[in-house]
């Protein structure tokens, strides 16, 4: 069978991992869509979506609308007779003018056994929950977000020791296994050998995009329960609490890293605002005051 013909959808990291996971099994989009270029850093330096990034190094051709419901941008994509269109965390609901474009439809890869955790966080969301077994879910994407029929679903449960991970390694492996299953998938699909399976509403939950407040944590509170906000929340948003330097100046502390101890919370690393990363021993040591 020819490899099919295809475009993808998505944004941050999580799609470069998918993609990559494509790109191993030796499927490569003709065109990417992902955001338009971002201030991001310190210096608010207008940069490209690591989705952008890892085409342009291949010489994909990339596009990044401000809309997908520009007209002139559906009518450039209609030009061409796509097999299917591929979305791993664009960011923005797709519409169905583009939905119904190509002959095999337009298939999702979200990071959890679906109906549980639809949204925006689902990886996050599964180590505040403390839900060991997860997966990954290909779905026939709809109008609606996330309530696409199934077309596959690959479980994976982390080893007991190995849990909770960190939240960007979460993804990290659900967007690599489920760029795998897709891989695996593609084929039937489009020869119609697969049947799309509708959800069980019944059984759905959802997540939210987190603020910086759901990241805060409680030094004196449960010691397992910060420890999974501090797993979950490695980035954006990044676990933190609120301290006084030997000034007596408020200041928020980032954590980096942390373990449980004896049913204790221990931190390890952390960094001070406006300071560099250090031990926990050596913040102590700096005259602040938790």
């Amino acid at each position: 069978m020819k490899k099919p013909l295809f475009a993808f959808f998505g944004t941050p990291g999580f799609g470069v991992h998918v993609l990559s996971a494509l790109e191993s099994h030796g499927l490569i989009p003709a065109l990417v869509v992902t955001a338009p270029d971002k201030p991001r850093g310190r210096g608010r330096i207008l940069s490209p979506s690591p989705v952008k990034t890892w085409a342009l190094e291949r010489g994909i051709e990339v596009v990044t609308p401000a809309t997908l419901k520009d007209p002139s941008f559906i009518a450039e994509l209609s030009n061409t007779d796509w097999d299917v269109f591929i979305v791993a965390a664009y960011g923005k609901l797709i519409p169905r003018a583009l939905l119904t474009m190509p002959r095999g439809g337009a298939l999702n890869i979200h990071p959890s056994l679906l109906p549980k955790l639809r949204g925006p966080s689902p990886a996050r969301s599964a180590i505040l929950s403390d839900m060991r077994e997860t997966g990954v879910s290909i779905m026939q994407m709809s109008e609606e977000m996330d309530k696409g029929p199934v077309i596959a679903q690959a479980r994976i449960e982390i080893a007991p020791e190995e849990w909770p991970p960190k939240g960007a390694l979460l993804e990290e492996l659900l967007a690599t296994e489920g760029g795998t299953l897709l891989a695996e998938t593609l084929p039937e699909w489009l020869k119609g050998d697969i049947k799309a399976e509708p959800q069980e509403e019944s059984a759905a939950t959802d997540t939210k995009k987190f603020i910086d407040e759901d990241a805060r944590i409680n030094l004196t509170g449960d010691p397992r329960k910060e420890f999974l906000k501090i797993q979950a929340f490695d980035e954006s948003p990044r676990a933190h609490f609120f301290a006084h330097d030997a000034s007596g100046k408020q200041i928020r502390v980032n954590i980096l890293e942390a373990e449980l101890r004896d049913s204790s919370l221990i931190l390890t690393k952390v960094v001070p605002e406006g300071k560099r990363e250090m031990s926990w021993e050596e913040f102590l040591r700096s005259g602040a005051k938790v």
